[in-house]
């Protein structure tokens, strides 16, 4: 029994476009949308489900009206499914990268309070060691560098926030927060310290997080009322005209700060705030070592700021 068993593990009776059909109707909410997902016919599709349960001699679904449901059997053939084909897609990935060398394309998710400067210099090094790599970045907020990493589109993330099954390496991080406003706005015409219920009476100005699943955690103060903006470089211009107050990168705002168009909050309790960012890569084992060297380029440079 144990070597009939060996020898049926060793060569499935399910392939793989099997597994990835029942997938699409379990995500697709039907045997119709699967079908458009897979560009097949469903009677193709509805054929591979139906052969997937006869080998198996178990019902992956119930038909209730117009939709397939799945049994509690067809949930756990679901996610192990699942796991099958994420894991193949990452196989032929590692595979690719290794045949062909360094990649032809890297796509890192880099928080939007990481210094620019410091990003456009570490990809310049990287440029001339490698020049026929192209770079694609994602410029995030919040949530949007673990989004990316979960849905796959990038090799790795520099962020405040390490996603849920992912592993965060904590760097060196100059990134430093503080709240500022117009010289000429209310908040500093009131001639003292600052506190949360001051703040709590002007306008907050905030930027998007680019995460789907949207939280509050951009919202630094409970306010009345709060402009959310989608890029960086619009709260810093609305804060300057006055518009409202903000919580910025110092960093990004040395020029406004040097000219006098903006002015740090004297905010009772503390006036700044650190952010800790991770270098998280999305599988360190298929990772290719043009990305492997960019993370160290980074890794690097940032140690070197550290030192100084």
């Amino acid at each position: 029994m144990t070597n009939q068993f060996a020898r049926s593990s060793s060569n499935p009776k399910i392939t793989l476009e099997q597994w990835r059909c029942l997938v699409a109707v379990v995500e697709g909410g039907g045997y119709v949308q699967a079908a458009e997902r897979l560009h097949k016919s469903q009677s193709s599709v509805s054929y591979a489900v139906q052969k997937l349960e006869s080998v198996l001699g178990v019902a992956a679904f119930t038909i209730s009206g117009r939709k397939a449901v799945l049994t509690k059997a067809g949930d756990m053939l679901y996610r192990h499914a699942r796991q099958l084909l994420e894991d193949a897609a990452s196989l032929e990935a590692a595979a690719c990268k290794a045949s062909a060398g360094w990649e032809s394309e890297i796509a890192i998710g880099i928080e939007v309070f990481f210094p620019t400067w410091l990003l456009l210099e570490c990809l310049d090094q990287f440029g001339e060691e490698s020049p026929q790599t192209r770079i694609e970045v994602y410029e995030t907020v919040i949530g949007g560098g673990p989004e990316a990493l979960q849905q796959g589109k990038i090799d790795f993330a520099i962020s405040p926030h390490i996603p849920k099954g992912f592993n965060g390496e904590l760097l060196y991080s100059p990134v430093r927060i503080i709240p500022v406003a117009h010289p000429d706005h209310p908040l500093h015409q009131l001639g003292r310290e600052l506190t949360l219920r001051d703040l709590r009476n002007h306008r907050h100005l905030v930027v998007r997080d680019t995460g789907s699943q949207r939280t509050s955690r951009t919202h630094t103060v409970d306010v009345a009322q709060r402009w959310t903006v989608s890029n960086m470089a619009t709260s810093i211009g609305a804060a300057c005209r006055g518009y409202g107050f903000a919580w910025l990168p110092e960093e990004k705002i040395r020029q406004e700060l040097e000219e006098g168009t903006l002015k740090p909050l004297p905010l009772r309790g503390g006036n700044e705030r650190q952010v800790s960012m991770y270098l998280i890569f999305a599988d360190r084992e298929t990772t290719g070592p043009g990305a492997r060297r960019l993370a160290e380029i980074i890794r690097q440079r940032l140690r070197e700021l550290e030192a100084d």
